[in-house]
């Protein structure tokens, strides 16, 4: 099926529903709130600027926090695609629902939010990266990318076999997504929509539209772009993820027929210009072909080409981050223009955050500030407020209570996460949680060390249990977390408290002992 013959299919369909009657008819469906679930991979909420973000706009998801809350203190409790995917979906840590690393396989077979909104009468659809190996369970609609997906003409899996769209991944998702909501489901239902985007995922591969984006601007570098990795614990210095050494000319920085490898002896070929149509290889040999002869007339060494790594790296990342904004639109003008905005959450997130260049870094996994937030930003007209901030502490075990809390289905039993909802209507309980887990476990790629760690709001203890060495952030002081403060007899108190809590997290979730 082509993606053009889909986006056709519904703008006709559009224009049928837009009568004023059917609106009505379609708001006035049932009291129970829809929630459409909008997700992208690796959006790092300094790369939106309802966060603040110095780098670029997202009017659309900022619209989403104007219009209803921002979550100041959102975090992941693994800093990893499908595991933070499947904490999500069942609501307990990667422990708990066996899910540690992007190399297992979900188990389907337990208990999952959607399931529950299933029971509860929803009608339920997930649409776009999954990325959990196993078929979706839970939903009565699924079309999912296999496995990471690919940005153009990307395949698809469904419940009756693979498909294949052309076009641009952002774009089709949105338009299956649309046409789903228009066509496919139940309007006696109220409904949960999972619409989930690879972009902005390395190998951040901008649609047609963003190719040139940013092409007459230098994009600000971050302070620790230079980061020499000082006053921290040794697997800071042992990774494999850094703009400088690490990223591919070909694979990462669009750069073909460059044979000049990484540190590590590589340099892959970027796949995505294979899938394309001649039509859209032109555009994207229009787009690159210049500045990519440019850079090699330049010849540049040292701290220049790191530069140019960076800003080639982060305009892609954000001409990326472009296309789902955009999405987002779409789908809140729809909502609109079908009557049915006033009666559905619309949650925005994104599975983890992402180094921008930040310490040097790009990807993920570690604790720090910039993987471990995650941005969260939520409407719902009937209850929250708009403009409504939340600074208590929540993370991505949190989400499957919230939906169902939301449309008063029965709880997971053994969820680890709270319903987000009393602290989003400002109701937050006295017992709200004063300190998060964290657990990352996956070895290989890029090199970064397991470790967990809690953190109470200011303080964050690091453990890299492997090393048998610990970090100790103060993010009043040292916001950047710059210099370790393990050791220093002026944090001895904190040290043994926080070593303290970080036991209890792990007796209170039931995480079992290193082998």
């Amino acid at each position: 099926m082509n993606s053009s013959i889909s986006r056709r299919s519904f703008i006709q369909c559009a224009a049928a529903a837009a009568l004023a009657g059917l609106a009505s008819k379609r708001g006035a469906a049932q009291t129970r709130p829809n929630i459409v679930f909008i997700f992208s991979d690796d959006h790092a909420d300094h790369a939106i600027s309802a966060y603040g973000s110095k780098i670029n706009k997202t009017p659309n998801i900022d619209r989403i926090a104007n219009e209803g809350a921002i979550f100041l203190h959102n975090t992941c409790c693994n800093s990893i695609c499908a595991p933070s995917r499947a904490a999500i979906l069942t609501g307990k840590h990667s422990h708990a629902n066996g899910h540690r690393t992007n190399k297992d396989t979900f188990d389907g077979g337990q208990m999952t939010f959607p399931k529950k909104l299933q029971e509860a009468g929803y009608e339920t659809a997930m649409i776009g990266k999954w990325h959990l190996k196993s078929d979706p369970t839970g939903f009565d609609h699924w079309e999912v990318l296999p496995g990471q997906g690919a940005y153009y003409n990307p395949d698809f899996r469904t419940a009756d076999g693979k498909t294949n769209y052309e076009g641009y991944c952002t774009e089709i998702v949105t338009d299956l997504s649309l046409t789903w909501l228009d066509e496919q489901r139940d309007e006696s239902k109220p409904f949960l929509l999972m619409c989930q985007h690879k972009a902005p995922h390395r190998t951040w591969a901008p649609g047609p539209k963003h190719l040139t984006m940013y092409d007459d601007v230098d994009i600000p570098e971050p302070d620790d772009l230079f980061d020499d990795y000082k006053g921290r614990a040794t697997p800071i210095r042992d990774q494999e993820m850094e703009i400088d050494r690490h990223m591919m000319f070909d694979w990462d920085l669009k750069v073909r027929d460059y044979d000049v490898p990484d540190a590590l002896g590589r340099n892959m070929q970027n796949n995505e210009v294979k899938r394309m149509t001649p039509e859209q290889l032109a555009a994207w040999d229009a787009a690159y072909g210049p500045k990519n002869e440019a850079f090699k007339k330049a010849n540049l060494e040292g701290d220049d080409l790191v530069r140019w790594k960076y800003q080639r790296y982060i305009k892609d990342y954000l001409r990326c981050v472009a296309g789902v904004d955009d999405s987002v639109g779409r789908i809140l003008d729809y909502l609109d223009d079908r009557g049915l905005a006033e009666n559905t959450v619309v949650i925005y997130s994104s599975d983890q955050g992402c180094y921008l260049g930040d310490h040097g870094f790009y990807d993920k996994r570690w604790m720090y500030e910039e993987s471990f937030r995650m941005p969260l930003v939520m409407r719902w007209p009937a209850q929250i407020k708009p403009g409504t901030k939340v600074d208590a502490l929540t993370q991505n075990i949190d989400f499957a209570s919230t939906f169902l809390d939301m449309a008063d289905a029965d709880p997971i039993a053994d969820a680890q996460g709270r319903s987000l909802v009393p602290v989003v209507t400002g109701e937050k309980p006295d017992d709200w949680r004063d300190a998060l887990y964290y657990h990352y476990y996956e070895e290989g790629v890029h090199a970064v060390a397991k470790h967990e760690g809690v953190f109470d709001g200011r303080y964050k203890l690091i453990h890299y249990y492997e090393y048998d060495e610990w970090e100790l952030f103060d993010l009043v002081t040292d916001p950047g977390e710059m210099q370790s403060q393990y050791g220093n007899p002026d944090y001895a108190a904190r040290t043994v408290g926080l070593k303290r809590r970080l036991a209890e997290l792990k007796e209170q979730y039931a995480v079992p002992p290193r082998t």
